[in-house]
């Protein structure tokens, strides 16, 4: 698949397509350490970019100037990646469930990298609402004081794997070793360093430490890969079965074996893909996020029902429109056996993403109490999709 910025896809019907340029996911070259301490105090400080976005009461600048609380809003600016674990919004995007759905709100779309750069555009009130990884929302959350956003569904679980060179048989043999995730804070970064800290091994947010970890943007990290200048990288889908497929890497860690179901009742699931919204634009516009919903349940509905072969042609198709490119058949047909799409955030295994993202140096120890509001989407299912104490269900 080819990086994205690089292509211009055509807009999906009832939606403006704006694809993400270099700034929201900037590449870094091999062992690049400039901007990488900026960058943990935006993640990890006092939440000064935050607080530039956000006035007093945590709205975002952009979005102060709403329509009364209760009115359907005029736009819904979308966030999503052009990843399978981000098959949910790639469905209802491209199929029409999410426009069908909001009705006469007009629905634009930006893709991402990576979460920090999603939280990022969602904080200066560039987009609405995102479908992002667990820890950057946690982040948000925890540097807004609990103002910036809630989760109010889940996407998609599993579907992360540390994948190296053949060579590489144990955890022993990665000391000196570099690896890459997709960003410095996201959730494969957060998982790689807190695996690694459970391990013995010490990382910094600059990349030094007994193993060197190069935040960069997966379309280089398969290229960097094979031109043996990477010795592996903890990645979504479908990148990892890209490694694996096409460049000769092999799994040293499966994620989903990493979790026993003791917090969630779900062995081997974890959350890798939520839906998350700017907590004053759900305020003002609660039948819009409701229809937001309403469209993301149907397209998790749609891909646990379809056939593999129409299930893979359609996040194919999206993904060309969205990333530039298709998969190979191999490529998605692995992809979508790692993963279970689900409307289920997990909230039971927030506390441990948290306590994860304080062992990786990207966050701190905060109350995440409140961070869930999942009434809306408990209204729709008619199922109770538990928050785990962690907010409203």
């Amino acid at each position: 698949m080819s990086d994205p910025s690089n292509k211009s896809p055509r807009s999906q019907p009832g939606s403006t397509r704006i694809v993400a340029g270099q700034s929201a996911a900037p590449k870094r070259s091999l062992g690049q350490k400039i901007g990488i301490g900026a960058a943990l105090l935006a993640l990890v400080g006092g939440g000064a970019a935050v607080a530039a976005a956000v006035n007093s009461g945590g709205t975002p600048a952009a979005v102060q100037e709403t329509a009364p609380s209760g009115n359907p809003a005029a736009e819904l600016k979308l966030g999503y990646f052009g990843n399978v674990t981000h098959a949910p919004a790639l469905v209802g995007v491209s199929q029409g469930y999410i426009a069908g759905e909001l009705g006469d709100t007009k629905l634009s779309t930006q893709v991402f990298n990576a979460g920090p750069a999603a939280i990022e555009a969602l904080n200066a009130g560039a987009i609405d609402a995102t479908y992002i990884g667990p820890n950057p929302a946690i982040n948000s959350y925890v540097k807004s004081g609990g103002e910036s956003i809630n989760i109010i569904a889940g996407a998609a679980a599993g579907g992360a794997q540390l994948v190296v060179k053949p060579e590489i048989n144990s955890a022993a043999d990665l000391k000196g070793k570099t690896l890459a995730s997709p960003q410095l804070g996201g959730t494969q970064d957060v998982a790689l360093r807190a695996w690694l800290a459970s391990q013995g091994y010490k990382t910094n947010v600059d990349g030094s430490g007994d193993v060197a970890i190069n935040p960069t943007e997966n379309a280089q990290t398969l290229k960097l890969f094979q031109d043996g200048k990477l010795d592996g990288a903890w990645l979504p889908e479908p990148w990892a079965s890209r490694l694996v497929l096409t460049a000769g890497a092999k799994v040293l860690v499966d994620e989903k074996d990493l979790w026993d179901g003791s917090l969630s009742g779900k062995p081997g699931e974890f959350p890798t893909t939520i839906l998350i919204v700017n907590q004053k634009f759900a305020a003002d516009h609660p039948d819009t996020v409701k229809a937001l919903l309403k469209g993301h349940v149907k397209s998790v509905e749609w891909l646990n029902g379809a056939a593999d072969g129409e299930k893979a042609s359609v996040i194919n198709a999206a993904l060309r429109e969205a990333a530039g490119a298709e998969l190979k058949a191999d490529v998605i047909d692995r992809s979508l056996k790692n993963i279970v799409f689900t409307v289920d955030p997990l909230a039971g295994t927030y506390q441990k993403l948290l306590a994860d993202g304080v062992t990786a140096g990207t966050t701190k120890q905060a109350d995440i109490n409140g961070i869930f509001d999942l009434r809306a989407l408990n209204s729709l299912s008619g199922e109770k999709t538990s928050a785990a104490g962690l907010g409203k269900d």
